[in-house]
């Protein structure tokens, strides 16, 4: 045979651009391999994407399906002259191990990582006829696995890969069972689930005319293979046996289905995999059950299961076309998913499982063309048809498309609605399994499966209405509006409203029976109404959360009022956000306490401006708090419930809570609004006490640049009387005087003193305060020294100010010392004056001696001295030098002045500059002129 290292194949499942839903489940399809054979296929194995063809030269051709370039060519170490032709292989479900069986007895094993394959001398002499690998599925070694022989005896080996020459493969093998109806023709072995640290498997044994079933715990599992795990089992389990009439020389054997794909549901209807038992007779198949992990395992295992005889399978065709008299046997099984494989001379029949109906039947192989027979790939669930000379693959499009028909036919509606696809499909489980359950008189179930469909509604709606079922109608509603988009408005609204009429009848009803102790209800003593009240409750909130935006407001009120339901009135006006209706409610109806446990819960401020005004008269307190809180409010907005509640109080200021709630305001959210300044100066200023602390603490607080108006703070106060809080608003305002004569009208004198002191920058300003003063002090006193006495107090005034104020008769010997003392004053400051004049008098002196010293200045010109402007020799022209010995030309030192002086003594200069030049001026005059520039320019520089 010769092998092209591009080789490959072609099957089905590599075409592209097919429709699916058009191809049947089953295709059997030619793989086309890209090389020729020397000789026929005498064995086949596939797993785990791996081919691995045998052929009658005594060649293994193993090629990776997902590389089909990678191709090994392999031979036997022995000629098949010696040792047979190969007769038997086996590969386990990872494509690692692979075990070769002649003709002769003699076995090979094979890994997947090596190309020679190695004797296993143990086996030799031994036909094997079926394996049961290990389900852990070993990748390095075969570990534990269980081997069927043609002479009826199971073994127990242990195969492993050994580099070593003197290293056997098969480092045991022990003989576990020896059953009578030789040979053994399948073998299956899985674990069970059970108590922890329990290892519990199950075997399945499979001859021609008999299946055994074991269950029970294994022996202790060893890390290197060196002793038998399955002995325990087989020693101290007994099996549960079906058997069947024996006829000789008929096909047998054992398969499982493979494992489920991630296309396959994860809720399946068989979480358990299948078995499927070829015998002479026909198929016998079922679930491989997992529980219970006892030994009656076995016995529900066979009770459920079915058998499918061999004439329920199409009959052959004759060359003539006409059925054939005596039915040929079936040569070959597999199992899918969902459906049972036959090869029957020739012919692919797929029977499904659930229905043992036949769903394909199709002629591959000509006449007389023999074939190897069906395999499976259970990893991959892939499905193999090998002849002696071709291969076909069994491919597979969306086997459980039919399920649910099947599934709905035999009443299984759970499972149909599982693999129900489409809507449509799903629409016909629903229709069909809620008028199943309305038969039954499951009206509560069915009521769950008609919302799902699309049977009429009208239709569904009536048939509970009639048969007097809310509860089931209530169910069906809850369901249909899930099904409704958000577009479908109307009759989402529809049929929310509709719902919350039938809560509200439900509650009326419970209430009802609990009130009368209705305990003579068919279905319900009290107490288990009580509890369904507080369920339907419950289930009415959950229903108004979800569907609140399908409830018309005015609809819902209209029909919960009805029922007089007020519990669930302000709960649905709760969940709708409608706090105002809840707070009207609670404030009609002057129950305080719930009014304000709703306002605790609001953001929104309009809601504390709408309701403040019927709170704040009952609850003040409790509303400040509240107000308190909020530090988003405006103030402003709040002023018309303060002073409403101001007007109604009747207390001291330090319990006034609007009081309290303003100075929050001011003080903490450092307010700066007019408005409430002045509504705090309103409530301070008309309250009824005299005090006029607080007022006056306030206006303190606010320094000279308030935030309230002073305007109408002083109007306010000189209406209520406040006359310091008016002397003290007159003086933030600058006007002193007006201050000092309020207070002294009102005789508080120190007050008045007080004000007095304030203009500092302003000395007569603060003496004509002090005689205005001292005039009220002088009318009121009784003495005159008592007068003095208190004048004395300010530094400006003198005893000849306060003379006039005094009466016109009094004795001079009440302010003798007082004019003394003044007298000395004069005295002392007429001899002060005096010595400033000596010292005024000398320095003029002094100065006119500096002047006459001037006259004798001179500077000393050196002969080579230039000017600092245009450094030209300075004796050429006349010139001026000054005292830090700076030596200017007089016309370079006026045009240097020129650019520095103002325009008007520039202009002078430039005129007495022209005058001069030009001989405008003679004799005197010029004199003059020149002696004048020299002084400008001489000074300006």
């Amino acid at each position: 045979m010769a092998l092209d290292p591009s080789s490959g194949y072609i099957a089905a499942r590599d075409l592209q651009d097919f429709n699916e839903s058009s191809l049947p489940i089953f295709n059997v399809e030619p793989v086309q391999l890209q090389f020729s054979i020397a000789s026929d296929f005498v064995a086949a194995q596939v797993a785990n994407n791996v081919l691995v063809l045998a052929l009658a030269n005594g060649r293994i051709i193993r090629i990776d399906l997902d590389n089909p370039a990678d191709i090994d060519d392999i031979d036997l170490p022995k000629k098949t002259s010696e040792v047979g032709v190969i007769r038997r292989m086996f590969l386990d479900p990872t494509a690692s191990h692979l075990i070769i069986c002649t003709a002769l007895g003699e076995n090979y094993y094979l890994h997947t990582q090596s190309r020679q394959p190695r004797p296993l001398s143990r086996l030799r002499g031994v036909a094997i006829e079926c394996i049961a690998w290990n389900p852990s599925l070993p990748t390095s070694s075969t570990r534990e696995i269980l081997i069927g022989a043609s002479d009826g005896n199971v073994y127990e080996g242990y195969i492993e890969t050994s580099t070593e020459f003197y290293r056997k493969e098969d480092k045991y093998l022990k003989t576990l069972l020896k059953v009578p109806d030789a040979p053994v023709t399948g073998l299956w072995v899985d674990p069970i689930t059970s108590k922890p640290g329990a290892d519990v498997r199950r075997v399945i044994i499979a001859t021609q005319s008999r299946l055994l079933h074991f269950i029970g715990k294994i022996g202790r599992v060893g890390h290197d293979g060196g002793s038998s795990i399955y002995t325990r089992l087989f020693e101290t389990e007994q099996p549960t046996v079906h058997e069947i009439s024996r006829v000789a020389s008929t096909p047998s054997a054992l398969v499982v289905s493979p494992d489920t794909t991630s296309s396959t549901h994860t809720e399946d209807l068989e979480p358990d995999r299948s078995f499927a038992w070829l015998q002479s007779q026909g198929v016998y198949y079922g679930r491989l059950l997992t529980s219970p992990a006892t030994p009656e395992l076995g016995t529900k295992l066979f009770a459920e299961a079915k058998f499918l005889p061999r004439s329920q399978l199409p009959a052959s065709e004759s060359s003539g076309g006409r059925k054939k008299a005596i039915q040929s046997p079936i040569d070959s099984i597999a199992l899918t998913q969902w459906h049972i494989l036959h090869l029957v001379e020739g012919r692919v029949i797929a029977v499904n499982r659930l229905d043992d109906r036949v769903i394909f039947d199709q002629a591959v192989l000509d006449p007389g063309q023999q074939a190897l027979g069906l395999f499976a790939d259970q990893q991959k669930n892939t499905f193999w048809l090998f002849t002696t000379q071709e291969i076909y693959e069994i491919v597979v499009t969306d086997e459980d498309r039919d399920v649910w028909k099947v599934m709905l036919q035999t009443e299984h509606f759970d499972a149909a609605l599982r693999y129900a696809k489409s809507p449509a499909q799903k629409d016909a489980v629903a229709t069909a399994s809620g008028d199943y359950l309305i038969s039954k008189g499951s009206y509560l179930e069915a009521a769950g499966v008609y919302g799902k469909s699309t049977k009429p509604f009208e239709q569904v709606a009536l048939t509970f209405v009639d048969n007097d079922q809310p509860d089931a109608l209530r169910k069906y509603l809850l369901t249909k509006i899930t099904t409704y988009k958000k577009s479908s408005t109307m009759q989402r609204v529809m049929i929310a409203s509709w719902l919350v009429e039938i809560f509200m009848s439900k509650l009326n009803s419970l209430d009802d029976t609990i009130v009368t102790k209705a305990e003579l209800s068919e279905t319900l003593n009290p107490a288990q109404t009580r509890d369904q009240l507080d369920t339907i409750r419950t289930e009415f909130q959950d229903f108004v959360k979800k569907y609140k935006s399908d409830l018309d407001r005015k609809t819902t009120y209209d029909i919960i009022s009805s029922h007089g339901r007020e519990d669930e009135l302000l709960f649905f006006a709760s969940a709708v956000n409608d706090y105002n209706y809840v707070l009207s409610y609670w404030i009609q109806r002057e129950r305080w306490k719930e009014a304000l446990d709703v306002l605790k819960k609001q953001t929104e401020p309009e809601i504390f401006y709408r309701y403040s005004s019927g709170l704040i008269t009952h609850v003040a307190t409790d509303l400040v708090d509240i107000l308190m809180r909020h530090s988003d409010l405006e103030p402003r907005n709040l002023i018309p419930a303060l002073l409403g509640y101001d007007r109604n109080f009747q207390g001291p200021l330090s319990q006034n809570q609007a009081v309290r709630y303003l100075l929050h305001v001011i003080n903490h959210l450092q307010s700066t609004d007019a408005a409430v300044h002045n509504t705090l100066i309103s409530i301070y200023a008309s309250h009824p006490s005299k005090d006029e602390t607080a007022l006056l603490n306030y206006l303190e607080s606010q320094g000279d640049e308030p935030s309230f108006d002073s305007d109408f703070a002083l109007r306010l106060c000189i209406q209520h009387h406040r006359v310091q809080s008016c002397v003290h608003i007159y003086s933030t305002m600058g006007q002193y005087l007006q201050a000092v004569e309020l207070a002294l009208a009102h005789s508080e004198i120190d007050l008045a003193s007080i004000i007095a002191d304030r203009p500092v920058s302003n000395p007569a300003l603060q003496k004509k305060l002090w005689l205005a003063i001292a005039k009220k002090v002088i009318s009121q006193s009784n003495g005159i020294k008592t007068a003095i006495e208190f004048l004395k107090r300010c530094d400006l005034l003198k005893i000849e100010d306060l003379i006039p104020f005094f009466p016109d008769f009094v004795v001079i010997d009440d302010f003798k010392e007082e004019i003394c003392a003044a007298l000395e004053d004069y005295s002392r400051n007429i001899d002060a004056l005096k010595k400033e004049m000596d010292e005024s008098s000398q320095t003029a002196t002094n100065i006119k001696v500096d002047i006459a010293a001037l006259d004798h200045r001179y500077a000393i010109v050196e002969p080579g001295e230039k000017c600092y402007v245009c450094n030209l020799p300075l004796l050429s022209r006349q010139f001026f030098v000054f005292p830090c010995q700076h030596s200017f030309h007089s016309d370079c030192l006026g045009k240097k002045v020129m650019e520095q002086v103002g325009i008007g003594k520039g202009k002078k200069i430039r005129e007495l500059q022209m005058s001069i030049s030009k001989g405008m001026v003679a004799g005197a005059k010029r004199d003059a002129a020149i002696a004048e520039l020299d002084a400008l320019v001489a000074s300006a520089w």
